[in-house]
């Protein structure tokens, strides 16, 4: 989308979020969000819509950004304001500057101050390319999306980020910017890009109380990610990995909420990894 208005799916208002913040997490020691505003960039299905329900589940008001999938955007928001939860959703481009200030200001004043940033928004293009086969046009379009809109969307949250009194970043990566992906060098190179800049980041906004991580997930069963798991082998995946079965997005989801919430007060700069072990046998 090149328009600058963004378009609100849905505003619904229930009884999660909008408490005071009073400690690390509640009496219990249980993962607690409340108080919290997050916004999800490509929080409409996958891993991010995944987050999107856990964040509100934990207690914090949810927006989500979505690029096309109107009806997957629609599904997440269902999914937390039928058990109480407040969430709007807006269709935007990630890459597109103007706009994603647009969605992020709307969302504030949708839902209040903002806490916490998920961007969770990228693509995979049409799987495995050879760089021989890689033209300029695939490989601008990767970096667009996966690298470019991650930076948007934190320079669009930042001013907002930096009115609390602490908040966090999470950026999606992938275990293929860990070690890269012959055979994907697009998406591998975009990945991994976004480590160092999730690094530089860190540095940078730490006087502002400002955390910022990555979560790198391996193979995930995610409406993306399974046509390539069926090419790849899900036996072998499933092989290689020790805990023996491939990602759900609500492993992600889980380890993203973790560094969402004051539980990782003290986390900063890091990439945690998941993927069941596969990293250890190589």
């Amino acid at each position: 989308m090149t328009d600058t208005q963004p378009t609100t799916l849905t505003a619904r208002t229930g009884h999660v979020g909008g408490a005071d913040r009073t400690g690390p997490a509640d009496q219990n020691g249980l993962l607690d969000l409340h108080g919290q505003h997050v916004l999800v960039a490509g929080g409409g299905r996958g891993i991010g819509a995944a987050t999107a329900i856990m964040a509100a589940r934990a207690g914090a008001a949810v927006s989500i950004t979505y690029r096309e999938d109107s009806t997957s955007a629609e599904q997440t928001v269902a999914a937390i304001t039928a058990t109480g939860g407040r969430a709007c959703a807006y269709a935007t481009d990630i890459a597109d500057e103007q706009a994603t200030h647009a969605v992020t200001d709307a969302a504030v004043r949708d839902l209040g101050p903002l806490t916490g940033l998920v961007v969770s928004a990228g693509i995979y293009a049409d799987g495995w390319r050879p760089i021989a086969e890689t033209s300029l046009d695939y490989w601008n379009q990767v970096m667009a999306i996966n690298l470019t809109g991650t930076f948007l969307a934190v320079r669009a949250a930042l001013p907002h980020l930096r009115q609390a009194p602490t908040s966090s970043i999470v950026i999606i990566t992938s275990t293929a910017g860990q070690r890269g992906a012959g055979g994907n060098a697009a998406y591998a190179t975009s990945k991994g890009a976004q480590i160092t800049l999730m690094r530089s980041l860190a540095q940078e906004f730490a006087e502002d109380r400002i955390r910022v991580n990555c979560v790198a997930p391996a193979w995930t069963d995610t409406g993306t990610a399974i046509p390539l798991i069926d090419r790849f082998g899900r036996d072998n995946i499933v092989a290689n990995a020790p805990l023996g079965r491939v990602g759900l997005p609500d492993d992600s989801a889980g380890a993203i909420c973790y560094l969402l919430s004051d539980l990782a007060v003290y986390v900063t700069g890091s990439t945690l990894t998941v993927d069941g072990g596969q990293d250890m046998r190589g």
